[in-house]
C-alpha cells in the first residue's frame, strides 16, 4: 500500500506499526522517525513559524482558516492508495475538506482515512483503527499494551502520594490551557489539572488566571516548539507581577517541554509524554522514568 500521511502523528503510528517502508509521502513537519524527513513533503506553511508566540497567534487569527497547503500536483505524482488526515484542528495540519476535495481530482481516487481524537480512548481508536487498515492490528494492541503499563507502573509507585494541584500550559503568549487528552495525561501523571477539562479544546486564559490558580506544578509544553524554543518563550515570564509566588515556582516545579514532540501529537509519543508528566508531577519517584531528552526543570532565582 502507498501511504500519504498530512500529520506527524499519524506518520509516526504508521512507523511503529512496521510499515514505514510503505509511507511514500509526508508533511513538511513530519521529523519522526528521522528518516521520514526525506520523504516528499506534501504541505507548506503560510505563517512564518520564526515568529514570538504572539505574532504567530496573530497570523493564525488573521489566516481565519488552514495554515497549511496542499501540493496537488505531487500528491498526484506520488499515486497514494490511502491519504491519511484529520478533523481536528486547521492550525496543526491541512483542512480536511481541502484533502477530500483534491482527493477526489486524482485519477486513481484514493481512500481518505480522516481521524479526530479528543481524548485517550480516541487515540487508542485510531492505533486500532489505522493498524486494521494496514493489517497491523497486533502491533496497534502492543502500543495501546505499552501505554498502560507505563500507566499502571505510575500508578503503582504513586499509591498514597499527594496529587499536586497542576497546570499544563500549551502556549504562553497568548497563555492556551492544554486540551483533548493532555488532562487526562496528568491525571495518569499524579496530578490535578487546575484550569482544563479531559476531552475539551485547549482555550485561551491569562497569566492572572494562572496566577489565581496557585499551581503546585507548572508544565511548559508550548504546541509545536522544540525545546530550545520553549526555553526562549519561557524567559520573559520571569518579569510578570507574581511569578516568583508561584508555589511551583518557589519549590522548583516548573517544567518545560518540547511541544513538537511530545503532548501535542497525538501518536506513539504520548506514552513517552506521559513519563515527563509524571517526572514533572513527582520527581522523588518518577524521574526516572523519563526520556533523557526533550524535557528539563527549569531553573528559577526566586
Amino acid at each position: 500500500m502507498r501511504i500519504a500521511s498530512l500529520l506527524p502523528s499519524l506518520s509516526e503510528l504508521v512507523c511503529d506499526l512496521g510499515r514505514g517502508d510503505w509511507l511514500v509521502g509526508v508533511t513538511h513537519e513530519c521529523d519522526y522517525p528521522p528518516p521520514i524527513a526525506r520523504l516528499p513533503h506534501l504541505t507548506r506553511s503560510k505563517i512564518d513559524p520564526a515568529g514570538t508566540s504572539a505574532q504567530i497567534d496573530a497570523m493564525v487569527a488573521e489566516q481565519g482558516g488552514s495554515l497549511y497547503e496542499l501540493d496537488r500536483d505531487l500528491l498526484e505524482s506520488l499515486q497514494p492508495d490511502l491519504i491519511l488526515t484529520q478533523t481536528q484542528c486547521d492550525v496543526c495540519a491541512v483542512n480536511e475538506a481541502t484533502v477530500r476535495k483534491v482527493a477526489a481530482t486524482l485519477p486513481n481516487q484514493p481512500r481518505v482515512e480522516s481521524v479526530n481524537p479528543t481524548d485517550l480512548s480516541g487515540v487508542f481508536e485510531v492505533f486500532r483503527r489505522v493498524g486494521r487498515l494496514l493489517d497491523a492490528e497486533v502491533e496497534a494492541e502492543n502500543l495501546i499494551g505499552r501505554f498502560e503499563s507505563t500507566a499502571r507502573e505510575i500508578a503503582r509507585r504513586r499509591a498514597g502520594r499527594p496529587r499536586p494541584g497542576t497546570i499544563m500550559v500549551e502556549w504562553t503568549d497568548p497563555p492556551f490551557t492544554s486540551g483533548h487528552w493532555n488532562p487526562e495525561l496528568i491525571e495518569l501523571a499524579g496530578g490535578r489539572e487546575l484550569l482544563a477539562q479531559n476531552g475539551e479544546a485547549s482555550r485561551r486564559t491569562s497569566w492572572d488566571a494562572i496566577m489565581a490558580a496557585q499551581p503546585e506544578v507548572l508544565l511548559i509544553a508550548p504546541c509545536g516548539f522544540e525545546l530550545e524554543r520553549v526555553r526562549q518563550e519561557v524567559s520573559p515570564l520571569a518579569r510578570l507581577d507574581g511569578w516568583r509566588s508561584l508555589p511551583a515556582v518557589r519549590q522548583g516545579m516548573v517544567t518545560l517541554a518540547d511541544g513538537s514532540s511530545y503532548f501535542a501529537r497525538p501518536g506513539p509519543r504520548l506514552e513517552a509524554s506521559l513519563r515527563i508528566a509524571a517526572a514533572a508531577i513527582d520527581p522523588e519517584t518518577c524521574s526516572d522514568l523519563a526520556p533523557s531528552s526533550g524535557w528539563e526543570r527549569l531553573v528559577v532565582e526566586v
